[in-house]
């Protein structure tokens, strides 16, 4: 398998993307070359002489790059050389089955979109984003491709999520949850409860509307929404897991007894710490693109990328893409009445 990296993206480019591209091509079999894009003097006075001359390594040089700040699509436009283009460029000529970058999210979802294209049927790509919960793993999609989603985006969402989980996670028929303010049918928004009756009909294993607990503490694999309520859920978590993990912190620190006691506690909260670390999830696949594209995390360490590679190898391994075209093929779609 080929993928490409996006070795600039991200608040701790090109370090950590380095070393984590060192620590995937060590554990990762699967992976036959992996191309590093990006400015190549930087990549090669950051690596070290073992990943240079490594055969599975190659760079591919990228002159510029696409800041956090800079709007998506005036930079795919304007930054034709840009790491996180060049990368899209190798999946969409056949040179890599899939991409990674922990860049700027926007620019990573309208390269895909604009170079890849969508997959037959698919109205709007989605990121699915995974999130952990008392029975495992819960998914999010849509995480923030599309703020401004459609009814029957939410459909298609909740087809994509389904073959994600069945076929990536081995769930062998995924649960399905709408996030709403109330499980009742008549809850929400006129716009969800659209959403609801199309769920409602389809062939998915649709559980009925759910609420923001229900991510935690139910039986779901996924659930669905537009990209805007589900990127401020996902980091709404992750900020509560950061200050949560500081207060306690904070806490044990205040007397000698607490931090004799943390001692004793501390492999159960290392691995509560590392059960909800974004790290181990690694990346967030952009389901509904006619390629596979891997959105890390913005502060991705060296280990998430490691596991966000792992993640495009699990993504392209499963077929995603052709089950999903197989799903969406089924679907007859109603006419939306909103937008």
């Amino acid at each position: 398998m080929k993928i490409a990296l996006d070795v600039m993206g991200g608040d701790h480019a090109p370090t950590a993307n380095i070393n984590g591209a060192k620590l995937a091509i060590q554990s990762l079999p699967e992976i036959q070359r992996l191309f590093l894009v990006g400015d190549e003097d930087t990549l090669k006075s950051s690596s070290d002489d073992q990943l240079l001359h490594s055969e599975k390594i190659e760079i591919v040089h990228a002159s510029e790059v696409v800041g956090m700040n800079e709007s998506p699509a005036k930079a795919i436009r304007r930054k034709k050389n840009s790491s996180i283009s060049i990368a899209t460029d190798l999946v969409k000529d056949g040179t890599c089955e899939a991409l990674v970058s922990a860049g700027n999210t926007g620019a990573a979802v309208a390269a895909a979109t604009i170079k890849l294209r969508n997959l037959p049927g698919v109205e709007r790509a989605g990121i699915v984003s995974a999130i952990p919960n008392e029975y495992g793993q819960c998914n999010i999609v849509d995480a923030g491709a599309n703020p401004e989603a459609k009814a029957t985006h939410l459909l298609q969402y909740a087809i994509m999520g389904s073959v994600y989980s069945q076929h990536v996670l081995g769930k062998k028929s995924p649960r399905v949850g709408l996030m709403s303010v109330g499980t009742e049918e008549e809850k929400g928004t006129e716009f969800t409860r659209e959403v609801f009756t199309m769920l409602k009909e389809s062939d998915i294993n649709f559980i009925g509307n759910v609420e923001g607990h229900d991510l935690f503490e139910s039986e779901i694999d996924v659930v669905v929404c537009d990209g805007f309520t589900g990127n401020v859920m996902l980091k709404s978590c992750e900020a509560t897991a950061s200050a949560m993990s500081k207060w306690i912190k904070q806490e044990i620190l205040k007397s000698p007894l607490r931090q004799l006691g943390a001692m004793l506690v501390k492999p159960a909260l290392k691995a509560v710490n590392a059960r909800a670390s974004y790290e181990e999830y690694g990346g967030s696949p952009l389901l509904g693109i006619n390629g596979t594209c891997i959105i890390a995390h913005g502060g991705s360490s060296s280990l998430a990328i490691k596991n966000a590679l792992r993640v495009a190898v699990e993504t392209v391994s499963h077929r995603v893409n052709p089950h999903i075209e197989k799903e969406i093929a089924k679907l007859c779609i109603p006419q939306s009445t909103h937008a």
